[in-house]
C-alpha cells in the first residue's frame, strides 16, 4: 500500500510539473503569435484560475505514468503517455464540453497538431520529473535514459 501511495504521489507531482511546463508553452505560443501563425485560436491569458485547473488536471493525467512502459526511455515514455490526454481533449472535451468540434476543428485546421505538440511537452516534462525523482543513479549513457 505504501508503494502504491508513493507511486501515485510521484505521478501526480510529475503530471502537475508537466502541466506547468505545458502551460508556459501554450501561453507563450499564444502571446508570441505561434498559435496565430498556425491558424489556431488558442491564446490564453495567464491567470490563476486558468493555471490552477491545468495543474490539477495535469496531476490527474499523471496517473498514466503508472503504466509499466518505457520506464528507461524518458522521451518515448513521455510521448506515448501524452497521447491519452491528447485523445481526451480532441475527441471528448472539444466536441462534447467546449463545443469546438471534433479535434477542435472550430479553433483552426491545425488545432490537432498544436494539441499533440503541447501535450508532448507535458508528457516529456512529466516523464523527466519522474526520472529525476527516482532513487536510481543515472547512467552515463544516452540522454534521458537509465539502465
Amino acid at each position: 500500500m505504501v508503494m502504491l501511495l508513493r507511486a501515485l504521489s510521484a505521478c501526480f507531482a510529475a503530471g502537475a510539473f508537466g502541466a506547468l511546463i505545458n502551460s508556459l508553452f501554450v501561453w507563450a505560443a499564444g502571446a508570441f503569435g505561434l498559435s496565430a501563425f498556425m491558424g489556431v485560436g488558442i491564446a490564453p491569458a495567464w491567470t490563476p484560475g486558468w493555471l490552477y485547473q491545468r495543474l490539477v488536471w495535469g496531476g490527474i493525467w499523471g496517473g498514466v505514468f503508472l503504466l509499466p512502459m518505457f520506464k528507461n526511455k524518458v522521451i518515448m515514455r513521455g510521448l506515448v503517455c501524452s497521447l491519452a490526454p491528447s485523445a481526451a481533449l480532441l475527441f471528448l472535451f472539444f466536441p462534447n464540453y467546449l463545443g469546438k468540434g471534433v479535434m477542435g476543428q472550430d479553433l483552426g485546421d491545425l488545432t490537432w497538431l498544436f494539441v499533440l505538440v503541447a501535450n508532448a511537452v507535458w508528457g516529456v516534462a512529466a516523464a523527466w520529473w519522474l526520472w529525476v525523482a527516482q532513487d536510481q543513479p543515472a547512467s552515463s549513457g544516452r540522454l534521458f535514459r537509465k539502465s
